[in-house]
């Protein structure tokens, strides 16, 4: 489970001065559920993300992640937790098998546990053609199977996934979207973050929309749905961003 009470992280810019990225925001996400984070580019999402992954620590308020606060048990979260951001570095000079198999033994599983997850992994994302090959000669999308299957590889309780579909075809966007489902089936926590609506509808059961740092929305995907007054998801997005900016 994900608990997030008043979290609030600044940034200092020249331009801009003293900003809050992420503004007293609170919400849970549940084990067995999916919670969509909606919002545009610098709207705070990615920031979010990180403090939850440990990154970086918050300005105020806190969060419980698996039951261990962040401040507190920062080791306990990074042991619970698969994160998947789009500025997550991979190292060029390993092939996306020694990728996954390091990352694999940092999490403390056996070399047979590894190899046979990397397997399950290649089947399931089509990886087998460059598994062998340098990362530095991947394509956007092969860089963002391996580092999805980085993320899940030690089958980590809570998942927080950052445009987990980012680069990849409508293929394999929808392998994806059918193993977070399965997380889900699982009863994992999933905190999924997306700028594609499509995804949303399909996905998720919670859903908050993010602007200037703030939440704008924060409850059930159904009660997002009955209370819109646009035509579409984005278009309904569109027209509570721009209320809230008016």
């Amino acid at each position: 489970m994900i608990s997030v009470s008043g979290l609030t992280k600044s940034f200092q810019e020249k331009k801009r001065g003293t900003f809050r990225a992420v503004d007293r925001v609170s919400f849970e996400c549940r084990p067995g559920q999916v919670y969509g984070l909606l919002g545009l580019n610098g709207a705070g999402k990615t920031t979010t993300l990180r403090l939850l992954a440990t990154m970086l620590k918050p300005d105020e308020g806190t969060a419980q992640v698996a039951g261990f606060d962040l401040l507190e048990k920062p080791d306990d979260v990074r042991r619970r937790i698969g994160f998947l951001t789009g500025n997550t570095g991979l190292y060029l000079r390993l092939t996306g098998r020694e990728t996954l198999q390091y990352f694999g033994r940092l999490q403390g599983l056996t070399q047979s546990v590894v190899d046979e997850r990397i397997e399950r992994f290649a089947r399931l994302l089509d990886m087998p053609s460059f598994l062998d090959v340098r990362v530095d000669k991947y394509s956007t999308g092969m860089k963002q199977k391996v580092s999805i299957a980085r993320a899940m590889i030690h089958d980590p309780d809570v998942l927080v996934l950052d445009e987990a579909t980012a680069g990849l075809d409508v293929i394999a966007s929808r392998t994806i979207i059918e193993l977070i489902r399965k997380a889900r089936e699982r009863g994992k926590t999933v905190l999924f973050s997306t700028h594609r609506m499509g995804e949303v509808s399909l996905l998720c059961d919670d859903v908050a929309l993010m602007h200037a740092g703030k939440l704008l929305y924060n409850g059930t995907y159904a009660e997002f749905e009955q209370s819109m007054q646009a035509p579409t998801l984005e278009d309904e997005f569109i027209r509570r961003i721009e209320a809230a900016g008016a």
